[in-house]
């Protein structure tokens, strides 16, 4: 059972949720910045050699890479963080995270090193990537273990909120840029001012959670000896709960795919496509992501008071039928029809995203909780999240028609849809009670 006399008051509480958000909300600028100047400038710094699409999928390719480096940092990260606690994990994805970011700001383009630039472009982002494999799961289950039953899905829901203010972030910072320079200075230089301004982030990211006090259930775990009693805690996971790592798959599928096409190739697809200027594209998103930050936790509160299930599956069938809007907007050149898809999109997203780190929590016993969401969320971003955009481009590129995009959404929504009807509702559940069940 859980002690409660572990348990921190509604201050220490708040805290601990200020510090997951604020952590989150850092470290994906830092990935999501990578995104963003994957579609605007990436493309033609370091693979000036392509025509636009063909050096946006090489900009893709790359930016692809930080997903394949996310599973093997959730694993590595999971591991620790279920035999030595989740804080200290977070403190280092901070530093790993924050310090690539950095060097990214300073790398020579194509034109001053050759093939060395776009080389270690790609490692930087292989190390973004495995920092960001390990924060998620740390800090939702830091968290979601500190709150109560009752309200679970609305606190664990604000570190998630770290990723459309992150995102926000990001496109705010490169559309300031880019209003304040023209196309000239912005290419050679003015990109490089929000990579390095993860300098002072890191400052703040890490005076914040140095502050926060260890999961109590985790605490709770490692006294009664279920720490030590598993010597790998992801193959712990893989061997008892199969069925949640599945179902976690599931719902991270549809979610992280449609996301990054929202979010990354509609960039592209409105300044190559559409013909659009970049300064609209990226205000429309900065809006959207303010709408998706704000909704977001109704939608986890939501979740505390139904269910998760219909809530994500109503965030997952919303977007199905979305995606076939989605295009047909963004084509019209309309700010207002491209605000309108992009607001759309991501507030279904938020339905899913929202009660989500709740929903994967609940999947999986505290002794291995850490690692089993991790390599249910991480590997799934391999085939979902890293590819999006590269397939959605390969898509476009084959028939010039964005339906067949607009297909591949809506049949990874639809596997999420499955997988959470699929699913045990786990509303109200105590983290005791889940511990039980997969004794």
């Amino acid at each position: 059972m859980t002690n409660p006399s572990v348990k921190l008051g509604a201050g220490a509480l708040r805290r601990v949720v200020a510090a997951s958000l604020i952590g989150t909300t850092i470290e994906w600028y830092d990935f999501f910045l990578y995104g963003s100047a994957a579609a605007l400038v990436f493309n033609k710094l370091f693979f000036p050699k392509a025509d636009p699409l063909t050096g946006t999928l090489l900009a893709f390719a790359t930016y692809a890479l930080g997903f394949w480096a996310r599973p093997v940092g959730g694993v590595v990260f999971g591991h620790f963080g279920d035999r030595m606690g989740r804080k200290r994990l977070l403190m280092l994805s901070l530093m790993l995270m924050g310090g690539s970011t950095l060097l990214m700001g300073l790398l020579p383009t194509y034109a001053k090193v050759g093939l060395l630039a776009p080389l270690l472009l790609t490692v930087l982002r292989l190390v973004q990537g495995f920092a960001v494999g390990g924060e998620w799961g740390g800090a939702v289950l830091l968290a979601a273990e500190h709150g109560d039953a009752k309200h679970r899905g609305l606190w664990a829901s604000w570190p998630q909120m770290g990723v459309p203010i992150g995102n926000l972030l990001a496109a705010a910072v490169l559309q300031v840029m880019s209003v304040m320079q023209n196309q000239h200075d912005f290419l050679a230089w003015g990109w490089r001012v929000p990579f390095l301004l993860s300098a002072v982030l890191i400052v703040i990211g890490w005076w914040v959670r140095s502050a926060v006090e260890e999961s109590p259930e985790f605490l709770t775990a490692r006294d009664a000896a279920d720490v030590e009693q598993i010597r790998v805690p992801v193959m712990e996971a893989i061997r008892k709960r199969p069925g949640g790592l599945a179902i976690g798959a599931g719902l991270r599928l549809g979610e992280n795919t449609t996301y990054y096409i929202v979010t990354a190739f509609s960039l592209t697809y409105l300044t190559q496509v559409a013909g659009r200027a970049r300064g609209l594209a990226l205000s429309a998103l900065l809006v959207a992501a303010a709408v998706e930050a704000l909704t977001m936790p109704l939608f986890a509160a939501l979740s505390d008071r139904i269910g998760r299930r219909p809530v994500y599956a109503f965030g997952a069938g919303g977007m199905a039928l979305w995606a076939f809007a989605f295009f047909n907007m963004l084509k019209t050149g309309s700010p207002l029809m491209i605000g309108v898809a992009l607001v759309g999109g991501l507030i279904f997203h938020g339905a899913m995203y929202g009660p989500q780190a709740a929903f994967m929590a609940e999947l999986f016993p505290t002794r291995y909780r850490y690692s089993g969401v991790s390599l249910a969320a991480q590997a799934t971003s391999v085939v979902a999240g890293s590819l999006a955009p590269i397939i959605a481009v390969a898509l476009f590129q084959h028939g010039h028609s964005a339906v067949p995009i607009s297909i591949y959404m809506a049949a990874t929504s639809g596997v999420s849809v499955i997988a959470a009807l699929a699913a045990r509702e786990t509303r109200g559940q105590t983290f005791a009670e889940i511990d039980a069940r997969y004794r």
